[in-house]
């Protein structure tokens, strides 16, 4: 099954209710079996599409099965702390990459962080 979103999208969580944009689309999942069996409690099939999540207002990501996620079509930006390294403007629901972005993967550059 290909990925329904893609890089940049803005989305909803069906289930737990917040807002967020796309920074990574794997075409199935991609996290260890641990992680699996101990926090995706709904069991989403593995073999389906998971998403890398910046969450609005949230200094966290999440990973998400595409079952749990439907197109956030407000166009009111994310706030989050990596929103201005990975994307810059929001057009249509739609994030612009900015230039941290290596072969499709997005980078933090080598100075966040460092004082």
């Amino acid at each position: 099954m290909a990925p329904h979103y893609k890089i940049g999208q803005l989305i909803h969580h069906k289930l737990f209710n917040y807002r967020g944009v796309i920074f990574k689309v794997n075409d199935c999942f991609q996290l260890t079996d641990t992680w699996y069996d101990n926090v995706a409690k709904s069991k989403h099939p593995k073999d389906n599409p998971w998403y890398s999540v910046l969450v609005h207002n949230q200094a966290h990501t999440t990973y998400v099965a595409e079952r749990h996620i439907i197109p956030d079509n407000s166009d009111i930006e994310i706030i989050h702390p990596m929103i201005p390294i990975y994307f810059t403007t929001l057009k249509n629901g739609l994030y612009a990459k900015s230039i941290n972005w290596i072969d499709g993967e997005p980078t933090a550059p080598n100075e966040i962080g460092l004082a």
